[in-house]
């Protein structure tokens, strides 16, 4: 049997800067057929956007594992392997290759939604002059719901268009250095206090949910929900029953808007099914989980993955450990 000291990579080795030369690396990035028997790997490094049934395939396999390394932020998509894992088998997630990313498209759907942007893409769309007043982020009060590195990065990039106010939450208070962070139990005095809210909270059985008929109910009426951080954050069915009756056809103006909007990177169920009607309900933009695969992916996924290896070869302490088997 192989040493315990081959790595399992879903990009090829020869891309990845600083690898440490002792090490034995093999390439996979999700296929079919292994690239080596997963008993001899020991630092399984999870095929990126390829789905949890992907991610989990091998674990079961992989007896002499010691390091799961995601190329997400969220470790959800694994969860159920987790427990499964050799003991004392580390967890890292890539906390600081999405955020930069992430937050941008968060920015990005905010705006998009505040200044109704899909509605003068269909009027060009018909060669359709339509001005009108629209609200703008300036002078706004903005929560974000999940503060952590996405969510610093989000609020980071907030402060430029002259916001009125920030609130952040996460699942235990404590300060940041940008202001205060409030525990999840003050959401409820939050809530009603913001024109914007930002969901950037990882995937948990505390948050499944979070966004429920409750939680959107003490929302204001005209405000706009935010989703870049997952689809189950959010109850679905609540949130169709606050934005409106969906249109009769995509891209039909007889639906009838409700009493928020949203702007949602993310959904559930997801991929969104063709006939579902969150693609007809006004107000709501939809982006097809595009939070993190943009141009800055690849080189700071290499970053990462070269420096844990760096630390690992070293005997060193991994960045990022979100979990241990």
């Amino acid at each position: 049997m192989a040493s315990a000291s081959e790595i399992w990579l879903p990009l090829p080795p020869d891309s990845v800067e600083g690898l440490p030369d002792s090490l034995t690396y093999r390439y996979w990035d999700g296929g079919e057929d292994y690239p080596a028997d997963p008993a001899d790997c020991a630092f399984y490094v999870v095929p990126y956007y390829r789905g949890a049934e992907v991610a989990v395939r091998p674990l079961g396999r992989m007896t002499q594992v010691r390091v799961v390394q995601t190329l997400t932020a969220g470790i959800d998509h694994i969860q159920s392997a987790i427990p499964r894992l050799p003991t004392g088998t580390r967890v890292c997630n890539a906390r600081g290759v999405h955020d930069a990313s992430t937050a941008e498209l968060a920015l990005a759907l905010t705006l998009a939604s505040l200044r109704h942007l899909p509605e003068s893409v269909r009027a060009q769309d018909h060669g359709e002059w339509r001005p009108d007043f629209r609200p703008a982020l300036a002078d706004r009060t903005v929560l974000i719901v999940g503060y952590g590195a996405i969510g610093e990065a989000v609020e980071k990039r907030l402060l430029p268009f002259e916001v009125a106010a920030v609130h952040r939450v996460a699942r235990s208070g404590r300060a940041a250095p940008l202001g205060p962070v409030h525990p999840l139990g003050d959401l409820a005095q939050l809530l009603p206090l913001a024109d914007v809210v930002i969901l950037t909270t990882p995937l948990t059985e505390e948050t499944r949910g979070l966004a429920d008929a409750r939680f959107l109910a003490r929302m204001k009426d005209g405000a706009l929900l935010v989703n870049v951080a997952r689809g189950g954050v959010v109850d679905t069915k609540a949130l169709l029953a606050e934005v409106g009756t969906p249109a009769s056809v995509p891209g039909a103006e007889d639906g009838v808007p409700g009493r928020l909007r949203a702007a949602l990177d993310v959904t559930d169920p997801e991929p969104l099914p063709r006939d579902h009607p969150l693609w007809r309900a006004p107000g709501v933009l939809i982006t097809p989980h595009l939070g993190g695969i943009t141009s800055a992916f690849y080189p700071r996924a290499r970053r990462l993955l070269g420096e844990q290896l760096r630390r690992w070869e070293a005997g060193e302490e991994l960045e990022n450990t979100v979990a241990v088997a």
